[in-house]
């Protein structure tokens, strides 16, 4: 019984907080400057008599109150549908069906690297506190954090697209040739780079995370013991700092989920990478209202299940954990 009401207690905050996700998504692009007809129009706005932009409005509801329009999608929701996108002229689950399948293989193959890379510097650079490792590692965290995704993209770009050739200037495959054609490696080709780009800033904060609780560690009662046995850094660090560094490491990596979204967004414009976050852009620049819902209830789930997958795999990591009510 506590289980199930666990569940449902889980089950109600995710349906509150997608409302929310829903409701600030709606609001601000009702605030937002682009008219809708004129973005959906295009270049064809100067084209269009009065008569055929009612005949638009009408036909995209963009002539009704907001509150109208809120409510509209929303019973389309409750029924499973998220509506159709008109940049697309698609409905929205196939659009996001489309694009997740390709950004899922950026997105997991950046958050994989930057987790494994990220715990494993961590680990070495607080095991080697004080040292030229330690130094190299630590500025090299601190530079990247602070570094815009996007200007790090165009600037490996330059370099090993424009300058040394080494890696496709931009999308998924080959300019002109269909998607069934591509072969793997030539789309892992196309990868290298956006994964790169995403790894190297995702892995400065989980660098840094982790560095701090092994410094912690090798100060703490646990390592003075341990050296006093006649233990090196390198044992406490196997056998204790990868245990007590994990847990917080993982949490932070998957609750950077949605900030891995965020930059995959950037990433994939610099790269004309034809993902979720090219059609996110897409969305907001001609206020394609259903698709950026769709978009956003879409990345919400996405991160609350990285968040429940955490909570899961703290039992299997630290088992005292299972003690713990959630």
């Amino acid at each position: 019984m506590q289980l199930i009401a666990t569940f449902a207690v889980r089950l109600l905050r995710l349906a509150l907080v997608m409302v929310c996700v829903a409701a600030v998504s709606f609001g601000l692009m009702m605030l937002s400057p682009i008219d809708p007809i004129d973005a959906y129009l295009g270049p064809q706005m100067a084209q269009v008599s009065p008569e055929q932009r009612d005949l638009i409005a009408e036909r995209w509801g963009f002539n009704e109150p907001p509150v109208v329009q809120f409510g509209h999608w929303l019973g389309q929701l409750i029924q499973g549908d998220l509506g159709v996108s008109h940049v697309y002229n698609q409905p929205v689950s196939e659009v996001i069906g489309q694009r997740f399948k390709r950004s899922i293989v950026l997105l997991g193959s950046a958050w994989l690297l930057t987790t494994l890379v990220g715990f494993a510097l961590g680990v070495v650079a607080g095991a080697r506190e004080g040292s030229l490792l330690d130094s190299i590692i630590s500025t090299y965290a601190y530079l990247t954090a602070s570094t815009p995704a996007f200007w790090l993209a165009m600037l490996l770009l330059l370099l090993f697209s424009v300058y040394l050739g080494w890696t496709p200037v931009c999308c998924a495959g080959p300019t002109g040739t269909l998607s069934q054609d591509v072969g793997l490696a030539t789309r892992l080709h196309h990868l290298i780079l956006p994964v790169m780009t995403l790894a190297l800033v995702g892995i400065a904060t989980i660098t840094l995370h982790t560095r701090t609780r092994m410094i912690a560690l090798m100060n703490s009662n646990i390592a003075t013991h341990a050296f006093a046995q006649g233990a090196s850094r390198w044992d406490i660090a196997w056998r204790h700092g990868i245990r007590h560094a994990s847990l917080p490491a993982l949490t932070l990596s998957l609750a950077s989920l949605g900030e891995l979204f965020g930059g995959s967004v950037l990433v994939e414009q610099v790269f004309a990478y034809p993902g979720l976050g090219e059609a996110t852009v897409a969305a907001g620049l001609r206020s394609d209202v259903p698709l950026l819902l769709g978009i956003a209830l879409f990345t919400a789930l996405f991160v609350s299940v990285g968040n429940l997958l955490a909570d899961t795999l703290y039992a299997l990591i630290d088992p005292r954990m299972q003690k713990v009510t959630p």
